[in-house]
């Protein structure tokens, strides 16, 4: 099912959607809805959609205020409004379509058809780059050079523990040289270490899988690690991570 949010400031349009998705869209669910920009971002951390469908102009902003707000935002955004000229401005934010007011059923199901493919597909891929990590963990003999004002450390992989971000900088926790802060941001980690059993838990860490203790599931969910530093699981991240946990232990 294609867990969906509605994102509107006017309640029978809310209503409508609701209705339109409920008669021709049978594999959507309407998971919840929000009249405004703040409480729209409250009910994404809540319901983690896969498909938003968002108005523009709002009491208390605009869509394209609220996904300013949510850089990373991993669901899939139909525009509904009944302004045409933000559509160039829509567009520029990889929205899947551009509903105008009255929204027409035909137009409706087919973006949303779209919609549900992408995520599919991002699913798959999803899929594919847990399954890639898992086997990652296995070659971690590789080596890594890490360049402080002080020392040039020559580590391999496998006495990573963690990075955390500090900035523009990042705090590397390692088994043989402690923690150690590096002038290079946590997506330059992120990047260097794809591919080998490294996994972005939280926008502030980057774990080695292969450090895992356990899964804590207080408050949204926590990773402890072999050096008992407790990491918190961001809340979209929660059900990738349980799942690749399953997996480790097969």
């Amino acid at each position: 099912m294609l867990r969906t949010l509605i994102i509107d400031d006017e309640p029978h349009i809310r209503d409508s959607l609701s209705k339109l998705l409920a008669k021709f869209c049978p594999d959507v669910t309407v998971t919840g809805e929000a009249d405004g920009v703040a409480s729209g971002i409250k009910a994404i951390n809540e319901h983690h959609p896969d498909l938003v469908l968002l108005d523009i102009q709002m009491a208390d902003g605009t869509g394209f205020d609220l996904l300013k707000s949510i850089p990373s935002a991993e669901f899939k955004v139909i525009f509904v409004t009944a302004y045409d000229q933000y559509a160039l401005q829509a567009f520029r934010f990889s929205a899947v379509d551009y509903l105008l007011k009255p929204v027409n059923p035909e137009m409706l199901v087919d973006a949303v058809k779209r919609a549900g493919q992408l995520v599919k597909e991002h699913h798959l891929l999803q899929m594919q780059a847990l399954q890639a990590n898992l086997k990652a963990i296995e070659h971690q003999n590789k080596k890594i050079i890490l360049k402080t004002t002080e020392n040039i450390y020559l580590l391999d992989l496998r006495d990573l523990i963690t990075c955390e971000s500090d900035n523009n900088y990042t705090f590397v926790y390692t088994t043989t040289s402690g923690k150690i802060l590096v002038s290079k941001t946590l997506k330059e980690y992120e990047e260097m270490l794809s591919g080998f059993g490294f996994y972005r838990v939280h926008k502030s860490f980057l774990i080695n899988l292969a450090h895992i203790r356990r899964f804590e599931k207080q408050e949204g969910g926590y990773i402890v690690l072999t050096n008992d530093l407790k990491i918190p699981v961001a809340s979209r991240k929660r059900d990738e991570m349980l799942e690749l946990l399953e997996r480790m232990a097969e």
